[in-house]
């Protein structure tokens, strides 16, 4: 059996574990780094990168299909469109293999070595790894668990067949005629309403009584408008009961209690997502739990000393730019830095049409913290930018404490919104004040306008509206 000994083992590859990893290397860290699968995780593999290469797919297609039908307000006319699923899913792949390759590298160039196999923890610092020529004994000065999350699989719905994960859907060569997705959350919404503008039928079922959930209603009811209008059924308060009979479709209970039959060619299963730890030996430590995560600290450590745990794998928010903050922060750790997690916000985006982005407190977050409020909200209506994209809905909000004019949260919903929460999440970061927002010169003309309009309207000043 060979022995590898090192300061840092890192468990996993995805966001949060390369991170760690090279920024380790940077330091002068002696880190090992060990994947079972692929460099980059589900976020580069199967989640975050294709997901979005397949909705830029579906907006392109969309664009196209409605020149074909004369349904575009300027003037433009195309022939009918035709999509072949297979090639847009190899040129996903590409960049999948690109990002990949481009991992592996940063790696390589910060002296970290890369043993693919599965872990297995023997003891606090003892690790056996599984791999393709035998096992590996690595013992390591400091331990991370960076093993990140995989989609739950409901026991009535087990994946294989009809019954695809987001994973599964990502793959496919051809786009279902009939699609079902259970869950209305960000995960099922952003893959359900790029299916419905490749020509998908596309029924979401959400057990509980409006999508989005974790978003106030003014942010999703954008969203819910333009569902309706690519016709995509939305059922709420329904539940999934399994699989018809001759399997070609879902029973579901609606929420008046009838019993319907939802034809389906793949019903896509999106409740949720759960930590990876499955035989990686937690039971050979002493760790304190939150439920299935692993609980820790403000520095990422966990109940034993010396061993970190990053990522999904730790809970909410599952998010790869938060793992691949604690990454950072870890590295600097063991490395003897002064760190520790002192995030105001943690940016969240839904990546549906339009899209939402979220930083900070909601208004309703911020009145049960105890704050009064002051809160300014510009429309995309009246910003020029959107309406030469042709993409008028949503708006931008924020929210300030009324005394002192800080702010305490940013929302906003719209076309292309995702790419504002730099500057939304840096305003909360450098404790910014409506002042400072308003005070600041926004380029003309581009949608991030309507964040200094917004603050200027919590003012009680603003220009444009």
């Amino acid at each position: 059996m060979t022995e590898i000994t090192c300061k840092l083992l890192v468990i996993g590859a995805g966001p949060g574990g390369y991170v760690c990893a090279t920024r380790a290397g940077q330091l002068g860290i002696d880190t090992v780094i060990v994947e079972s699968t692929k460099l980059g995780g589900s976020c580069l593999n199967v989640g975050c990168i294709p997901s979005k290469a397949m909705i830029h797919v579906a907006e392109e297609f969309e664009k196209l299909a409605e020149a074909a039908a004369g349904k575009t307000p300027f003037g433009l006319t195309a022939a009918e469109p035709r999509l072949d699923l297979k090639q847009a899913v190899a040129w996903k792949d590409g960049i999948v293999q690109r990002l990949n390759n481009g991992v592996a590298a940063l790696l390589r160039k910060a002296k970290v070595k890369i043993v693919h196999g599965k872990a297995r923890f023997r003891d606090g610092k003892t690790v056996v790894v599984e791999t393709e020529t035998g096992p590996k004994t690595i013992q390591a000065e400091a331990i991370v668990i960076a093993t990140g999350s995989a989609p739950v699989e409901l026991p009535f719905l087990s994946f294989g067949g009809n019954v695809i994960s987001s994973t599964g859907a990502l793959a496919l060569t051809e786009v279902p005629k009939r699609l079902v997705v259970v869950g209305g959350g960000y995960i099922g919404l952003e893959l359900g309403t790029a299916f419905a503008r490749m020509g998908s039928r596309v029924t979401v079922v959400e057990a509980q009584e409006r999508i989005l959930p974790l978003y106030d209603t003014d942010l999703t009811g954008p969203v819910s408008k333009r569902l309706t209008a690519l016709g995509v059924e939305v059922l709420t308060g329904a539940k999934a009961l399994g699989l018809t009979a001759q399997g070609d479709g879902l029973r579901i209970e609606t929420a008046d209690g009838t019993e319907r039959s939802l034809p389906a060619d793949k019903i896509l299963v999106t409740v949720g997502r759960k930590p990876v730890t499955d035989d990686l030996g937690l039971e050979n430590l002493v760790l304190d739990m939150d439920g299935r995560f692993i609980r820790i600290g403000e520095r990422c450590e966990t109940a034993m000393r010396g061993i970190y745990a990053i990522g999904d794998v730790t809970g909410e928010p599952m998010l790869a730019h938060r793992a691949m903050a604690q990454g950072e922060m870890v590295a600097e750790i063991v490395a003897g830095l002064p760190r520790a997690w002192d995030k105001r916000c943690i940016p969240a985006i839904c990546f549906t049409d339009p899209e939402i982005v979220s930083v900070g407190l909601s208004p309703e977050e911020a009145k049960r913290a105890g704050h009064e409020l002051k809160i300014g909200q510009f429309p995309f209506q009246a910003n020029g930018r959107a309406m030469t994209r042709h993409g008028e809905a949503g708006f931008v909000r924020v929210v300030a404490q009324a005394g002192s004019d800080l702010v305490l949260g940013i929302q906003a919903v719209g076309q292309g919104v995702s790419e504002l929460s730099a500057a939304f999440g840096l305003a909360i970061e450098m404790g910014a004040t409506l002042q400072d927002i308003a005070g600041t010169i926004h380029a003309h003309p581009t949608l991030g306008e309507a964040f200094p309009e917004a603050a200027m309207k919590a003012l009680g000043h603003a220009l444009h509206i």
